[in-house]
């Protein structure tokens, strides 16, 4: 592995680097574009669980919406103490934007992201109210649990590890918003559900993605976007009608 082309190599036969120092340029470079956009939609989407916490209509939901604000940001720490060994400031970095800023409600971003940062762009739009939050959160909980298919195989082996040790609790996280979509109002549910929909499957990106091939050889993809947003549709389908949504 003395020059790039063999590291590329090894990187898609499913090698693992382990170190700073191991890592090429260019791997360098969509390394920590995928860590940013990972600690910048967790930043983002803390902040709006947090403005949630109030909309929630007993003590359990209460309990439930101040955990996932907790952990998505304990989740962003993570991912950024990783980026910090690149040569990362961890404390400018998680000051430079207002991670709660919202776009207006009816804007239509696509997969496009606004503001500056790297959230992606479910998390640009505005929680307004309890059954929005749950079911922002079981449809955006969903599409994490695909995505982190992906995000625990990646080639920089202690970013994997950490990606390992979160999935579990992000999982728990759209459990918590299944367990409150039963409890919702149907008419509100199915509204909120027609808003978010859309929103978080252009997280998902493009189909035919032109950077897909690049992020594969250098093992930080292993799906197309196309196979993961399929995925994620047929498990909210699944949910949805299992609770008559």
């Amino acid at each position: 592995m003395s020059d790039t082309m063999n590291i590329e190599d090894y990187l898609a036969q499913g090698g693992v680097l382990t170190a700073p120092g191991n890592v090429p340029a260019r791997y360098r470079g969509e390394l920590m574009r995928l860590m940013s956009s990972f600690v910048d939609s967790e930043l983002a989407a803390s902040a709006g669980f947090a403005g949630s916490i109030n909309f929630a209509p007993g003590i359990k939901e209460r309990i439930a919406a101040s955990r996932i604000t907790l952990e998505k940001a304990d989740h962003a720490e993570r991912v950024l103490g990783v980026m910090a060994t690149f040569g990362t400031d961890a404390d400018r970095y998680q000051a430079q934007h207002d991670w709660a800023a919202r776009v207006a409600r009816d804007a239509d971003l696509g997969a496009q992201r606004a503001g500056g940062d790297m959230r992606l762009s479910v998390f640009h739009y505005p929680i307004t109210g309890w059954a929005d939050a749950v079911v922002m959160n079981v449809l955006q909980g969903l599409a994490t649990g695909v995505q982190m298919t992906e995000l625990t195989r990646v080639s920089y082996g202690p970013l994997a590890e950490v990606f390992r040790e979160i999935a579990p609790r992000e999982a728990r996280h759209a459990e918590l918003g299944l367990e409150g979509l039963g409890r919702l109002d149907k008419g509100a549910a199915r509204a909120a559900v027609a808003y978010w929909r859309p929103r978080v499957a252009a997280g998902f990106g493009v189909a035919g993605s032109s950077r897909y091939d690049t992020l594969r050889k250098f093992g930080l993809r292993h799906t197309p976007n196309e196979q993961l947003l399929a995925r994620w549709e047929g498990l909210v389908a699944e949910q949805l009608a299992a609770r008559g949504l």
